[in-house]
């Protein structure tokens, strides 16, 4: 065999292996994130009391996005500072979103490394072992576990929108809590993933308190992220697409509000998603309007803080691109008077300057234009009031709905 043969020989082998290993590849089910919540030091007021949680079952409820055959939770002890036990964890079918029953012919332990019980160290996350249990896609799971003691700083999502339950004893195949406290805040789980089809995927939306759904309504799943999901599923071409809502009401692009701010959190909250394939980032308003919450600044601090904002944007795109990710810019909607921040004219001015440069070719990979849906046409820096939740700053459940609507479902069809 001539030397020129052998190398068009080796070619061709390569090819062929190439694109049996593409073909494989392309036919294995994959893990995508179907829910999760970003996590965070809950508030005094937001933290359940260390007795509470002593010989506790917390019982808690999450609406999946993308549907698969089998699952898997994450259990978070990320701002813990010491080692938290959980005696055991079940999964089951709740009845209602608003209530602690659940479907006891579904109920289900969950393992981690083969047993019952885990110990999850601090500042650490656990994934359980994969549970063979099909999910529906826009369907409702509950997780329920057991602490024997109370972490000793607790992690969770404030901002839940959903009720959670909890009562003393080991009682995590119990059908209904029969003496359980409630509270609309969600504890120490971070995510649920799901075995999906082949060529699944999830998209991450990395935002505030608009996209972790303040003036949604409780047990409603109502946020625009809710919206976006149920589009994805109604729709053939995207139907195999989760939505990770990695929202926080209060949170920052350049400083620790309520839960770190976005570089810090960048990694755990985006690219440690199961299957995250596009980030929508969709913040700044809390930076823009903090600066003058207080008092009016400085044009000089104006426009520090305008370069310090694209700043973190161009770092979010940098860092997602490096990990083969699409990034898309959603624009700051109005909130031109807000009670909360009081925004003047310069406040404004930073936020179109903000909005300008989102839109810009050469940024991100595609724009989500929230603020053409959202704002009133005859008053272009105040919300629509039909998409005012009535703090001039927060989004009604219409608007919502509307935001959820007007996202471009092509973004998230190659």
């Amino acid at each position: 065999m001539t030397h020129t043969r052998k190398i068009l020989v080796i070619v061709a082998f390569v090819l062929l292996a190439s694109c049996a290993w593409a073909n494989g590849a392309a036919k294995v089910p994959v893990w995508v994130a179907s829910w999760a919540a970003s996590q965070q030091i809950p508030e005094p007021q937001n933290a359940l009391p260390a007795d509470d949680l002593r010989d506790a079952t917390v019982r808690q409820i999450f609406h999946l996005s993308v549907g698969g055959q089998a699952l898997r939770v994450h259990l978070s002890n990320a701002f813990g500072i010491e080692a938290l036990h959980f005696t055991s964890v079940h999964i089951a079918w709740p009845l209602s979103p608003s209530s602690p029953e659940i479907d006891p012919a579904s109920d289900r332990p969950l393992t981690f490394a083969g047993s019952a019980d885990v110990t999850v160290p601090p500042g650490a996350e656990f994934v359980s072992d994969p549970l063979e249990f099909a999910v529906a896609p826009l369907s409702d799971l509950a997780v329920t576990f057991h602490l024997d003691a109370p972490p000793a700083r607790e992690t969770g999502h404030p901002g839940s929108r959903a009720t959670s339950y909890y009562q003393h004893g080991d009682i995590v195949s119990i059908v209904i809590l029969p003496d359980a406290k409630h509270v609309d805040h969600w504890y120490q789980v971070a995510g649920i993933d799901v075995r999906a089809e082949p060529g699944a995927a999830a998209v991450v939306v990395l935002g505030d308190s608009i996209t972790d759904g303040r003036g949604s309504t409780t047990n409603g799943n109502n946020r625009w992220t809710n919206v976006l999901a149920q589009r994805l599923q109604d729709s053939p071409r995207t139907r195999k697409i989760g939505v990770s809502n990695q929202g926080i009401g209060g949170n920052h692009l350049l400083t620790d509000g309520l839960g770190p701010n976005v570089l810090a959190r960048f990694d755990r909250d985006v690219l440690a998603q199961a299957g995250v394939r596009w980030v929508i980032v969709f913040e700044g308003v809390n930076d823009l309007g903090g600066l003058t919450r207080g008092g009016e600044a400085s044009p000089a601090d104006h426009a520090a803080l305008v370069r310090q904002v694209l700043a973190a944007y161009q770092q979010i795109i940098v860092r997602a691109h490096a990990h083969g990710l699409r990034v898309y810019g959603a624009t700051i909607t109005p909130y031109v008077g807000s009670d909360y921040y009081h925004p003047g004219p310069l406040s404004e001015a930073d936020r179109q300057l903000v909005n300008q440069w989102i839109r810009a070719a050469g940024h991100f990979d595609a724009v989500i234009d929230f603020d053409a849906v959202m704002r009133d046409p005859q008053h272009p820096d105040h919300l629509l009031p039909a998409y005012d939740c009535g703090d001039h700053l927060h989004p009604s459940v219409e608007g919502y709905k509307a935001m959820g609507g007007a996202i471009p479902l092509d973004l998230f069809a190659h």
